[in-house]
């Protein structure tokens, strides 16, 4: 019980305010996390559907939010993060509860639509209030806590998921969407005990007041400062991690290595690990813009160190094979790491006050534009063209990395060309919390 005493304690602050977010997490992730394990056999035996029905559904789904991300974000900011948060979860919860009820292709196909709708407005009202609800010096930090958070909660729904599963009764599996319905209620209730915060004295920018504003508020809109959206699409080339650790590097294990199958698991099983234990000392340190683009570059590092080792693969012998498959998805787990740090600092620093929902969505946008395109195109690259391939990959990050940089100066530029003489713009003082 010690043990599991002080790992609790590397995932969960001292700070009451991040304890309890990170509790929320944990809750949230949970639910999901139940209902996701086992969605594809709740789609395909429940509702009836093929896999191939299954996956067109969730591209819709994206394309539909690529289209809202950004009105979703300005509604966060006008009827305000906190309760943009909290009515998008309930809305999540009642989709949950459609899920027990859906039936065929075109109802899974409108559920999926307001899921990630409702979603996308939830997510932007989460974000842009922790950006308010903490000092700037405790945002990075606050956000990797709860990251650790969500990955316990995610694991611990892949375990509950996979028991019912494991059940493989009908009914059983029917009822998994309505568990988590459950669960997202009590989230609700987590939600709704969080601190109010006060909204900006200039909000009256995003509640549609442009015109009293005239032509500055107009100008300052999240969309104008195009040179955030491409820092967000490179932001998100070098999110593409996530495709290697998901797709890509399984991928390749199966069709181009002699590894074992089995070792799949302990490749997700060490990211799980790593995602928990590194995250929060990943994140130490990153508290304006410098550091958060060091930490982007580190991401783009690991990035390319991954596909170096990755590509010698499938000339090796298995003895050989095994640790280096395994020290490829160590290496691009590092590149998570690094990665969300130095997007959640880029994004804290980079964000309107006044418009942080808005940005949310913008950032969103880009992000999506920036990794959409990853899963077919690497998947090609890796599996089709081997060394050069990889190559290709691994040149793809470095252009991003190198890109970024010229992107941030540039939307920072925006900013404090519109920001007023009491908002800094630039690094935090330090504080006695920030060093805790």
């Amino acid at each position: 019980m010690a043990g599991v005493a002080k790992l609790f304690d590397r995932v969960l602050s001292d700070d009451p305010l991040i304890r309890a977010m990170s509790y929320q997490s944990v809750l949230s992730a949970f639910g999901q996390g139940v209902f996701l394990t086992g969605s594809a056999v709740f789609f395909t035996r429940i509702v009836g559907l093929s896999a191939t029905q299954v996956g067109l559904g969730l591209t819709i789904g994206m394309a539909a939010v690529f289209f809202v991300s950004v009105p979703l974000g300005r509604l966060a900011d006008r009827v305000g993060t906190r309760l943009s948060w909290i009515l998008g979860s309930v809305l999540k919860v009642a989709m949950f509860v459609a899920w027990f009820t859906v039936s065929g292709f075109w109802g899974y196909v409108a559920v999926t639509i307001a899921m990630e709708v409702v979603t996308t407005w939830s997510m932007a009202g989460r974000n842009a209030y922790r950006l308010e609800v903490f000092p700037r010096d405790q945002r990075v930090r606050s956000n990797a806590y709860m990251r650790a958070a969500r990955n316990v909660g995610y694991t611990l729904g892949a375990l509950a998921g996979g028991i019912a599963l494991a059940i493989g009764d009908p009914v059983v599996i029917r009822a998994v969407p309505l568990f988590s319905a459950v669960v997202l209620v009590v989230n609700v209730v987590f939600i709704a005990r969080l601190p109010e915060v006060g909204r900006p004295a200039a909000a009256a920018d995003a509640d549609g007041s442009d015109a009293a504003a005239g032509d500055t508020g107009r100008r300052r809109g999240a969309l104008r400062n195009r040179s955030f959206l491409l820092m967000s699409v490179f932001d998100g080339v070098l999110g593409t991690r996530q495709v290697l650790l998901n797709t890509v590097i399984p991928l390749w294990l199966v069709e181009d290595t002699n590894a074992p199958r089995v070792l799949l698991a302990w490749l997700f099983g060490t990211n799980t690990v790593l995602a928990v234990a590194l995250q929060v000392a990943a994140a130490r340190g990153v508290t304006d813009i410098r550091t958060a683009l060091r930490a982007e570059y580190r991401a783009a590092a690991c990035f390319v160190i991954s596909c170096a080792i990755i590509l010698v693969t499938d000339h090796t012998v298995l003895w050989l094979t095994i640790p280096l498959v395994w020290l490829a998805h160590v290496t691009v787990t590092g590149a998570e790491l690094f990665n969300s740090a130095g997007e959640w600092g880029l994004v804290s620093e980079l964000s309107d006050s006044r418009r942080r929902g808005e940005y949310q969505g913008v950032q969103n946008l880009g992000y999506t534009l920036g990794t959409v395109w990853a899963p077919a195109a690497y998947t090609f690259l890796a599996t089709h063209w081997h060394t050069k391939g990889w190559l290709l990959i691994a040149a793809i990050i470095v252009v991003a990395a190198v890109a970024i940089r010229p992107a941030t100066l540039a939307a920072e530029r925006f900013i404090a060309a519109g920001t007023p003489a009491d908002e800094p713009v630039g690094p935090a003082p330090a504080t006695a919390a920030s060093t805790r």
